[in-house]
């Protein structure tokens, strides 16, 4: 098996990174949140350079799609990434500009982007439906998990064909998990250099083995989630493999969240310190979809063919 990236992989990476180094970073973060903006200058960016058409190109794929989801994420992209990237393509629809958001029929809740967003994509029963949303289909609620949140109601959305429910949120969680895997990693190296700089009784703060113990656990979960993520995006998002997935990714977002606020201290509490624009963004991805239990409900159901309790 081979674990290194493609030449693909890398070069669709370098130029993501470049054009993430320009528009995008906590500072670009931090501007918007203040303003509860979505980053059209940053879409649009990606727009032309063809990121947003990764998962349908010859030689890249949905694979590639999530390694860019992940990348954007880790860089605090004010976008909707998961929709444009993975789910409308995979659902063969043509990526509108600005927000779209994605929404549960049976447990309709705050949405990322809600007020901006101009089209919505609802999971049914069966089928996915989608519909265009006007200013007024919103209603903004106050949001401390750094993105802007609002109630959507989708009026007479349009259904697509039998099955794309499945297909829908196969791939919400594939996205969902990645967008957390980038946050997490970058959370986690902050909190890395945090400690290999910050000294306790003349000793590097990561010097302590008690320390060295807790982070390495949560590098292993990781990696877990890492390769489970991508294994997913590459069966093509099976109902098992995403939902495997994304059970694993969001246990150890609890976990993480946990031991980078810990181990930074109050600082890390701060609004001063970087920490909290990935660890509040990352409360909002767990919520998504049900949260874990709905993620460990789908592995049952996957793997059984049985409903759980």
């Amino acid at each position: 098996m081979d674990f290194e990236r493609s030449d693909t992989q890398r070069a669709l990476l370098d130029a993501l990174g470049t054009l993430l180094n320009r528009h995008a970073g906590p500072q670009r973060c931090r501007e918007l949140t203040e303003r509860g903006a979505y980053d059209h200058e940053l879409e649009t960016e990606l727009r032309a350079a063809g990121f947003l058409d990764v998962f349908g190109e010859a030689g890249a794929g949905p694979l590639e799609a999530t390694l860019a989801v992940e990348q954007i994420s880790a860089e605090l992209g004010a976008i909707t990434p998961v929709p444009h990237l993975l789910v409308l393509p995979a659902l063969g629809l043509p990526a509108p500009e600005g927000p779209v958001v994605l929404a549960d029929r049976e447990g309709p809740g705050p949405v990322r982007y809600g007020s901006e967003a101009r089209q919505i994509l609802v999971v049914g029963a069966d089928r996915c439906g989608v519909a265009e949303l006007s200013p007024d289909d919103a209603e903004p609620v106050p949001s401390a998990y750094g993105y802007p949140l609002a109630r959507v109601v989708a009026r007479r959305p349009d259904d697509l064909a039998p099955g794309t429910s499945q297909t829908m949120m196969n791939w919400w969680r594939v996205g969902a998990c990645a967008e957390a895997l980038g946050m997490m990693q970058s959370a986690f190296d902050l909190t890395v250099q945090y400690a290999k700089d910050r000294t306790v009784f003349g000793r590097a703060l990561g010097s302590f083995q008690a320390l060295q113990h807790r982070l390495s656990e949560v590098s292993v979960l990781l990696e877990g989630v890492r390769w489970l993520t991508y294994e997913a995006a590459f069966r093509g998002a099976t109902a098992e493999s995403s939902a495997v997935a994304a059970s694993h990714t969001m246990a150890t977002l609890h976990r993480l969240t946990r031991e980078t606020h810990q181990i930074t201290g109050a600082v890390g509490l701060t609004r001063e310190h970087d920490l909290h624009l990935w660890t509040l963004r990352l409360q909002a991805i767990r919520a998504e979809l049900g949260g874990l239990r709905a993620h460990q409900r789908a592995v049952v159901t996957s793997r059984w063919e049985v409903t759980a309790a």
